[in-house]
C-alpha cells in the first residue's frame, strides 16, 4: 500500500507532488532543495543551501518512518560541479558508514533559479 509522506509545512502540495512515498519497508523521498519553511531558497550560498537541503531531507525521512542513517541510495543534483568538495563534506557531516550508494549530477537548472542543490533519497524503514 502506498502511503504519502507529509511534513509541515508542506511546500510541495501546491505543485501536486508528495514529499515522499512510503511503500512497505521503503521510503522514496522527493528532491529536497535548500528552501526554508517559507518555501524560499535560503541565503548564504551553496553550503547554506546544502545544510538546509539535508535538514529538509532528514525531516521528510523522519516523517516517513526512516532516518539519514537508513538511506540506501541518494541522488544529489548540483548546478555547478565546482562544489563537489562541499558535497563530500556535507555527506561526511550527515551520513555515516556504510555510506549510501550515490549519484551526483550537474544539471543546468533546478526548479528555482536560486537553487544550487537538490537531494532525493531511497531509505529503509526499520520495524518498530
Amino acid at each position: 500500500m502506498l502511503e504519502r509522506v507529509v511534513t509541515e509545512p508542506d511546500n510541495y502540495a501546491p505543485f501536486l507532488l508528495s514529499q515522499g512515498i512510503r511503500y512497505g519497508n521503503l521510503v522514496f523521498i522527493s528532491g529536497q532543495a535548500g528552501a526554508g519553511d517559507d518555501g524560499r531558497i535560503v541565503e548564504g550560498g551553496f553550503r547554506a543551501q546544502g545544510e538546509q537541503a539535508f535538514a529538509n531531507l532528514r525531516r521528510a525521512l523522519e516523517a516517513g518512518g526512516s532516518s539519514l542513517k537508513d538511506v540506501i541510495k541518494v541522488t544529489i543534483f548540483v548546478t555547478d560541479m565546482g562544489h563537489f568538495a562541499d558535497v563530500v563534506e556535507l555527506r561526511r557531516k550527515f551520513f555515516s558508514a556504510p555510506y549510501p550508494a550515490d549519484t551526483i549530477a550537474e544539471v543546468k537548472a533546478l526548479y528555482d533559479p536560486a537553487a544550487m542543490i537538490e537531494i532525493e533519497a531511497i531509505a529503509a524503514v526499520r520495524d518498530a
